[in-house]
């Protein structure tokens, strides 16, 4: 039997969340089979997307042994459970909402609140946040992200989110990102499987390099 792969081993694969915000679901298993083979192994699909929970459980499904799937743009606890009950792993947010974090660890899955300034984090981590989405981080650029990593503990995980392509990829991570979720530079509602598999490839490329 496969060992179901951890978001750690899915990160170190590739450090790149994949969101496919606007996916359908007759539609989502062509452009996880896209991200598959481009080398990306994380993937959420927001639950502002059309019919996001079948989406979810029909990656987790098709993939869930070999990438971390989950949500994105959870905002209650009862989003938790639906993800949770739809297979999914994977619990992102835009901001930082103690109960959906506790929510989400109580159920076994793996929470990524937003933030933006110091106080944010530390609520989060507080809740039991260890991954923290810096969002929307085209807004506050890589300084910013460099001085909260000056006062953050070490063993906190910031991804970035919002506005980041793979131009952008190598100046966070010397400010300090140890993920990206890439959201309209990778996927935007109606572009073909193809195009998804030419722009994740050349995410990957930009992210292991």
């Amino acid at each position: 039997m496969t060992r179901t792969i951890t978001l750690d081993e899915a990160l170190a694969q590739c450090p790149v969340a994949a969101i496919l915000r606007g996916v359908r679901p007759e539609e989502v298993i062509a452009h996880g089979e896209a991200l598959h083979a481009a080398g990306i192994r994380v993937v959420e699909v927001p639950l502002n997307s059309p019919e996001p929970l079948l989406s979810i459980a029909r990656l987790a499904e098709r993939f869930g042994e070999a990438m971390f799937v989950g949500a994105g743009t959870v905002l209650t606890v009862q989003g938790v459970a639906d993800v949770r009950q739809a297979q999914g792993r994977l619990i992102v947010a835009p901001n930082t909402d103690p109960e959906v974090i506790r929510a989400s660890l109580a159920g076994g899955l793996v929470p990524v609140p937003g933030f933006a300034t110091a106080t944010e984090a530390f609520v989060a981590l507080a809740a039991g946040a260890r991954r923290l989405k810096h969002f929307p981080a085209v807004s506050y650029g890589p300084q910013h992200l460099r001085q909260l990593k000056a006062v953050l503990p070490a063993e906190a995980s910031v991804w970035v989110t919002g506005g980041v392509g793979p131009g952008d990829i190598k100046s966070w991570r010397e400010a300090g990102a140890a993920a990206f979720g890439i959201g309209g530079e990778l996927y935007r509602p109606g572009q073909s499987p193809a195009e998804t598999l030419t722009k994740a490839r050349a995410l990957v490329m930009a992210a292991r390099s």
